[in-house]
C-alpha cells in the first residue's frame, strides 16, 4: 500500500443484502462515498438508514431476539456518518464512524409519536481483501458501537432503552466497495 492506486470508492455494508430475507425486515439502507487522502489514510461519508424494535444494546443471548424486550413500536433512524480509517499494516486497518441520526419512534401502527436524535459511534477492526486488481473490495471487521446521545425517546421505549447498556460490544462486519 505504498502507492495510492484509486483515490474514491463507493461501498456498502453486506447487511444491506440481507435486509429483504431478515423477518422483520430492519429496512437497513447504507451507501458510502470514500476518499483515500493517503495510501494509509480514509476518509468517508455514509448515508445509512434503519428500523429497529428493540434496544440496540441487548447482547447476543437470551434476550437479543426476544419480543418480550422489544419497544411498543419501532424506531426508524435516518442519519450520516463521518468515518476515517487507517491502515496499521498490510490491509489491516481500524476505523471510528460517527453517525448523527434523526429517530421517529413509532407506534405499534406505524405513526410517528416522537422524534429524537442519537449519536452513533463505532470503532471497527477489519482486514481488506482487494479483488480484480484492486478494483472491488470487501472488509470483514469486528466492531464496537457506543451511543452516548440518544435523546426524547416516549417514556415506554426509554423505561425498556434503561434495561440495557448503551454499548455493544463484538459486532460483525462485511463492508463491500468499488475503487475508482
Amino acid at each position: 500500500m505504498d502507492t495510492i492506486q484509486y483515490k474514491h470508492y463507493f461501498g456498502s455494508s453486506a447487511f444491506v443484502l440481507l435486509t429483504p430475507i431478515l423477518e422483520p425486515s430492519p429496512k437497513f439502507f447504507q451507501l458510502n462515498y470514500g476518499y483515500r487522502l493517503t495510501p494509509k489514510d480514509v476518509v468517508s461519508l455514509e448515508a445509512i438508514t434503519w428500523s429497529y424494535l428493540g434496544p440496540v444494546g441487548r447482547a447476543y443471548g437470551p434476550d437479543f431476539e426476544n419480543p418480550a424486550s422489544d419497544f411498543p413500536g419501532e424506531v426508524r433512524a435516518y442519519g450520516l456518518a463521518l468515518s476515517y480509517k487507517r491502515f496499521l499494516w498490510k490491509s489491516l486497518f481500524a476505523q471510528i464512524h460517527s453517525l448523527g441520526l434523526r429517530q421517529h419512534f413509532l407506534d405499534d401502527e406505524s405513526k410517528t409519536i416522537q422524534t429524537g436524535f442519537q449519536l452513533f459511534n463505532t470503532l471497527r477492526v477489519g482486514y481488506q481483501f482487494r479483488l480484480f486488481k484492486g478494483r472491488f473490495f470487501i472488509e470483514p471487521s469486528i466492531a464496537a458501537t457506543y451511543w452516548p446521545i440518544n435523546t426524547n425517546l416516549p417514556e415506554d421505549f426509554q423505561a425498556m432503552e434503561d434495561l440495557f447498556p448503551n454499548y455493544f460490544l463484538f459486532e460483525p462486519g462485511l463492508h463491500f466497495g468499488f475503487n475508482f
